[in-house]
């Protein structure tokens, strides 16, 4: 059967040959997981995706989600999906077991992802924020708040979603307005609204657990007076039980472009004064909380677009292999007979593009998960340290530049279908409209370029960057004693040293009097590190590839690893020199940006 969503063998690589995520299970920390076992749950996630989250893919777009009385309900296929996501345990597959998780590598759990988004993005959305929120109970929460929430929310008995983005304060949200006031019980009334909470409403589970951004009365303005709360869509007693419904309430779902399976709601607190939550960590702490969770609800948004480039990659692939038009450009004569439109030189350069893309970010989100999972096993606090730099440098690019990427491999995706492409008979355009999204929620990927030059560049005084260049030098390294690979990792090579001098060029400019001209060339500063990142993993990828070859490898594999050399020449030599380019315009840093008066950008 032809790949449909993702590259078995390609997942396979990245697990085993790259990352060698065995390593990883014979530390006590993951003793349960070996080779088999890991294949084990790779093989039963694809069956999942395949055969039960892919048919209602198509139905959940059409269907849609549908608002009533403040009610939402899902696309009618979700309901099974959903009560097989938790026969199956996969809402909370890294952790840990007191508390319902699997206890398996991150590594692991996001190769299963990469079916589950590539199947049906709009469903997983639900699963996603329910973890998260319960992950947030985890790291946050009282023992109390542990006990009565935490094992439910990773089991899918309850959901879970993040209250965050208000009218008024859409990414500014220390701007907030929603408020909080202390009752004698020591629980909190809570009154505001909400807007564009994914899943904020469903019909999925019993109750939903919605952390909530609000000021506390008398606290500071800004982000330094934000506190989160748990707020039960149900009021949740002592003992677990259920209680009467709490004042919030879903007042309408948007109608979107994409994900019309995942409700997008708006949410009303306390229009009644009988709203409830309570305090979830420390007052005036809720932002240090929320970023817990963005960090892994970013890397999320990234195996979203992943999801859906991969699948759109592998449409086009099968199609391309099938759709007999046009002659062969070296065939003589006008009766030629008609070719696969494989054979077409540009057809060709769209698809040898979408593979090293889909591949490369492959490789870039299992690799932060496998950063992740060192952290976990290690004893040493500086390594654990250089892990969580390397993770907190490369979230942006994650979020910010995977993203992009993936939006642009499924636009190629609807080109190679053509006219048919742009029709609702195949899936190209709905993984396109879907893909979207990701460029906007969980920060705009302009808010991660900024992120990525105001926050993560001087990290820990720069030693996170340099860690991360210093990564990257080790595969450079390697494959330039490579005869196959030499060529390329020279290039490589004097890509990455112009990226470190656009980095500190670029730093140096942010702490001057022009620092707004910096942040105008954030973004291209975003694309060119995840250039460089991209070259990095499809080099490191070609290295495994080439040592095996020069190892013997049977025939079945050789293609496979003959692509993985192909991948990252495509790549080092048709994108690096553009990107070179890029960082040209950074080191010049033409301020007209910021220098074009209002009035100019176009007459009253």
């Amino acid at each position: 059967m032809a790949q449909i969503i993702a590259d078995r063998r390609d997942v396979d690589f990245v697990l085993h040959e790259q990352l060698a995520v065995e390593n990883l299970c014979r530390h006590e920390r993951f003793a349960d997981f070996n080779r088999k076992t890991v294949d084990l749950v790779i093989s039963e996630a694809r069956n999942l995706a395949v055969k039960e989250m892919l048919p209602a893919l198509k139905a959940g777009d059409e269907e849609g989600c549908t608002f009533e009385n403040g009610r939402v309900a899902v696309p009618e296929a979700f309901h099974r999906i959903y009560a097989l996501f938790r026969e199956g345990e996969w809402i909370a597959m890294s952790d840990d077991p007191r508390w319902g998780g699997q206890g398996m590598p991150t590594t692991v759990s996001l190769a299963a992802k990469n079916y589950f988004h590539g199947a049906n993005f709009p469903f997983v959305l639900t699963i996603l924020l329910a973890h998260g929120a319960g992950k947030l109970v985890e790291k946050f929460g009282t023992d109390r708040q542990k006990a009565l929430y935490l094992k439910k929310m990773y089991s899918g008995e309850w959901g879970g979603t993040m209250l965050l983005t208000e009218p008024e304060a859409g990414s500014d949200v220390g701007a907030l307005t929603t408020t909080a006031v202390r009752n004698d019980d020591g629980t909190y009334s809570i009154t505001g609204n909400k807007i564009f909470i994914s899943s904020g409403e469903h019909d999925l589970a019993e109750n939903i657990i919605h952390p909530v951004l609000a000021r506390i009365e008398g606290a500071p303005a800004g982000t330094a007076g934000i506190s989160l709360f748990l707020v039960p869509r149900i009021w949740v007693h002592d003992d677990g039980s259920l209680g009467e419904p709490n004042d919030i309430v879903c007042t309408g779902i948007e109608e979107k472009m994409g994900i019309h399976g995942s409700p997008t709601c708006s949410m009303t607190l306390g229009a009644k004064g009988r709203c409830r939550g309570t305090l979830l960590g420390q007052e005036n702490k809720g932002m240090r909380a929320m970023f817990v969770m963005m960090n892994e609800a970013r890397l999320d948004v990234g195996m979203q677009a992943l999801g859906c480039a991969s699948a759109s990659y592998l449409n086009a692939l099968n199609y391309a292999r099938e759709r007999v038009q046009g002659r062969d450009l070296q065939a003589p004569g006008k009766d030629a007979p008609g070719v696969p439109i494989i054979q077409h030189p540009d057809v060709r350069r769209m698809l040898l593009g979408m593979k090293a893309v889909t591949e490369g970010c492959r490789s870039l989100l299992f690799y932060i998960g496998w950063c992740e999972d060192m952290i976990r096993v290690s004893d040493d606090a500086a390594e654990k340290a250089r892990y969580q730099g390397l993770i907190d440098v490369l979230i942006p690019i994650a979020k910010g530049y995977v993203t992009d990427r993936a939006f642009e491999v499924c636009s190629q995706g609807v080109q190679i279908y053509g006219g048919y492409g742009y029709t609702r008979e195949y899936p190209q355009e709905q993984y396109l409209r879907d893909c979207k999204i990701t460029h906007i929620y969980e920060g705009t990927n302009g808010i991660q370029a900024m992120d990525l030059l105001g926050r993560k560049l001087g990290l820990n005084n720069g030693r996170a960057f340099g860690d991360l260049t210093a990564e990257i030098r080790k595969t450079l390294d390697a494959a330039g004693n490579h005869p196959d690979l030499a060529e390329l990792a020279g290039e490589t090579a004097a890509a990455c040293t112009q990226l470190t001098e656009t980095a500190r060029h670029i730093g140096l400019m942010a702490g001057s009097e022009r620092m707004t001209t910096a942040f105008a060339h954030a973004y291209g500063f975003m694309e060119v590190t995840g250039d460089v990142v991209m070259a990095w993993m499809l080099l490191w990828r070609a290295l495994v590839a080439a040592e095996k070859r020069r190892e013997g490898v049977k025939s079945k594999d050789a293609s496979f690893y003959e692509g993985q050399i192909a991948g990252a020449r495509f790549f080092i030599r048709t994108v690096l020199p553009v990107s070179l380019g890029r960082m040209a315009v950074i080191l010049r840093g033409d301020g007209i940006a910021v220098e074009i008066p209002d009035d100019a950008f176009a007459g009253k």
